[in-house]
């Protein structure tokens, strides 16, 4: 049987930030010619408004350099690239959630890096000539494209210290975020700077260590980071990484526990969260970032994270991304949204339909969140489900009693899974090719697209009833809008003539 839902008449605010943020591979890849492509299209239908990602300070972007003259080592700063990257994210309509990392060669202390590209990870030869160089780059980004505009990109010292991504210890990360804050509020004091961007591990410890070094050391801090993955360990298997994953609901646990730990202190109770990396996993070469099963799954996180998080930045918005080598082909367990070639993956549309959503919150479960936009109504429904396990979950079924917008409406619904929006399968189908030609890409593209389907809606004792069924990983969205039918301004319009049309 259904479930009977009879929406009200007003709900109350929808705490959706699932566009704020989006991350990014190093920044260096804001260079290559596909990365814009796919900026592009992630901006023309998701529009975030904030980009984060690594590498601001690594060597291929240039921007610190030490030159020798007469026996003397002068400083110098490189902002080449650095214009690139920033003018390709503006004129995309998409400001920097400024991460202020890795190690420049010449300040490194050690060898120890991160990835393929290898970023160092190691603490400064000097914080001084850190901070200066911290100091001279935010400089620069007002010269350049003034303060009005650089006071609105938040600025996050460093990357996931509480793992191998800070080669120092704890009381060393410390002192990095007090000389980089400092350096921050240098330029303007309105620039907002925040950390301590941990991952996972000993989360309590470092979140309470860091606001206590705060509140003790009275640095400044506008805004709390962390990031959050609901894969548990890895299980290496060929070319591809494989885990088990918790529901969704265990990230949105983890936001309600940093909440609790953030409203124990004066400092940082109520203070911006944001959670600059999200994803299932966090390895770039696990399959389920491809599936039709991720889109339902990050939906039921992005239907409730809101209410915790100021934003959940989505890790990431393309597959043009080198953390593991070179990418092997079009699916290869990515972490985008967008596949090699401009192929929508099924997430895509999570976040698409997550930006149309409405203001105003008429009801959710767990499976359903239907929402009211001016003058019409979003309704988007998710059923995940881990098919390894050799089980199938039960199609969510709802009845659906909506106050009635005028005496006719139409109903537009667009479904993701099964066989629809679902490239991997065709993918699959062509026989999984290393390199696609011009045909296949094309193949691929429309294979990406949500199906549309339309409903005439009549109002009924004051509501319409619209029956919703989602079978196991599919996502829906459907939008709802009164119509003002002009049949009858065409005069010797005959439906019969046209086999059935009504």
């Amino acid at each position: 049987m259904p479930k009977i839902i009879e929406v009200p008449t007003t709900g109350k605010p929808f705490k959706n930030n699932a566009t704020y943020c989006v991350g990014t591979g190093r920044l260096g890849l804001a260079l290559q010619k596909e990365y814009i492509d796919h900026l592009e299209l992630v901006q023309k239908s998701i529009k975030f408004q904030y980009i984060r990602g690594h590498g601001l300070f690594c060597d291929d972007v240039g921007i610190y350099r030490e030159c020798e003259m007469d026996g003397e080592v002068h400083t110098f700063y490189n902002f080449t690239y650095l214009d690139r990257i920033m003018d390709t994210y503006l004129e995309n309509n998409i400001k920097p959630f400024i991460e202020l990392g890795f190690m420049p060669e010449k300040l490194k202390t050690g060898d120890q890096s991160v990835f393929y590209w290898k970023g160092n990870v190691t603490p400064p030869s000097s914080y001084e000539k850190w901070a200066e160089l911290v100091k001279t780059t935010l400089e620069h980004l007002v010269n350049r494209y003034g303060l009005e505009e650089v006071i609105t990109w938040p600025v996050e010292v460093w990357n996931e210290p509480n793992i191998p991504f800070w080669a120092g210890t704890m009381e060393e990360y410390f002192i990095l975020y007090d000389y980089s804050a400092a350096a921050v509020k240098a330029v303007d004091q309105r620039i907002q700077v925040g950390g301590p961007a941990i991952c996972g591990v000993e989360t309590e410890k470092w979140l309470r260590s860091f606001f206590e070094h705060c509140i003790k050391n009275n640095s400044p801090l506008d805004f709390v980071s962390r990031h959050c993955y609901t894969a548990n360990h890895p299980t290496g298997r060929g070319h591809y990484v494989y885990h088990t994953l918790n529901e969704p609901t265990y990230m949105i646990d983890e936001l309600k526990e940093t909440r609790e730990i953030m409203d124990d202190y004066p400092l940082t109770k109520g203070m911006p969260l944001h959670i600059t990396e999200f994803n299932s996993s966090y390895n770039p070469t696990c399959p389920v970032h491809d599936t039709v099963f991720h889109a339902p799954y990050i939906a039921r996180i992005l239907s409730e994270a809101g209410e915790y998080a100021d934003s959940y930045s989505y890790w990431t918005f393309s597959d043009v991304f080198e953390e593991a080598d070179v990418p092997k082909s079009v699916f290869h367990g990515g972490f985008g949204l967008v596949a090699l070639n401009s192929i929508k993956k099924p997430t895509f549309y999570t976040f698409e339909f997550f930006s149309n959503a409405g203001s105003e919150l008429l009801y959710r479960d767990d499976n359903l969140v239907i929402t009211r936009k001016d003058d019409r109504y979003v309704i988007i429904g998710f059923n995940w489900h881990d098919l390894r396990d050799g089980k199938f979950t039960d199609d969510k079924s709802y009845n659906l009693r909506l106050p009635a917008l005028g005496p006719e409406a139409i109903m537009i619904k667009k479904t993701v899974g099964g066989q629809h929006a679902n490239p991997l399968q065709t993918w699959s189908n062509l026989g999984k090719p290393r390199s696609l030609n011009k045909e296949q890409i094309k193949i691929l593209q429309a294979s990406s697209e949500p199906v549309q389907t339309d409903t005439r809606l009549t109002e009924e004792d004051g509501v319409y009833s619209v029956d919703l069924n989602i079978p196991c990983n599919q996502l829906c969205m459907l939008e709802i809008m009164g119509i003002n039918d002009q049949t009858e301004t065409y005069l010797g319009f005959d439906p019969i003539e046209f086999y059935g049309l009504k």
